[in-house]
């Protein structure tokens, strides 16, 4: 199965839909959000997605009650912790949260810091896909992660 990896949207809609619109024609089993959505309204360009999602809070998630109720409970508290095709994985907003060295996953995602991450740890996966939004960076970004080889490749959208 791929899956779809992206962070930090705040709320620019165009680089929302594009991902969204990647993520379809790359046939992503799911798609999980390293949070920073910031506002409710971003829900609905997720709702286009052509498979299920989840996500998590991040430190700009103001609304976070909206947020949970428009995205029906796909936003959650960090750390979110999934099993997809077999392989563990979790994914936190800011990677301070976490102890890599003793989280016990094969696929550990990230965002906050608005710079692409992928590194090996232990034989894990360590992912931070860069910032959807390109507003810091002027560079947007997301992943797509196969997890039967557990690779992960950046595009920009």
């Amino acid at each position: 199965m791929r899956i779809g990896v992206l962070s930090d949207t705040h709320d620019n809609l165009p680089r929302i839909e594009k991902a969204v619109k990647l993520f379809n024609q790359k046939k992503a089993g799911f798609v999980l959000h390293a949070g920073d959505f910031v506002a409710p309204f971003t829900i609905d360009k997720l709702r286009k997605l052509s498979c299920e999602w989840l996500g998590v809070f991040g430190n700009n998630d103001g609304e976070k009650k909206g947020l949970a109720e428009k995205s029906e409970s796909r936003i959650r508290k960090a750390p979110l912790r999934i099993r997809l095709d077999g392989r563990k994985i979790t994914v936190v907003h800011d990677r301070l949260t976490l102890d890599f060295e003793k989280e016990k996953a094969d696929l550990i995602i990230f965002g906050h810091s608005h710079k692409v991450e992928i590194f090996r740890l232990k034989g894990r996966l360590i992912l931070n896909p860069g910032e959807c939004s390109g507003w810091l960076s002027g560079n947007a970004s997301v992943a797509v992660v196969d997890l039967q080889t557990l690779e992960a490749k950046i595009y920009k959208v």
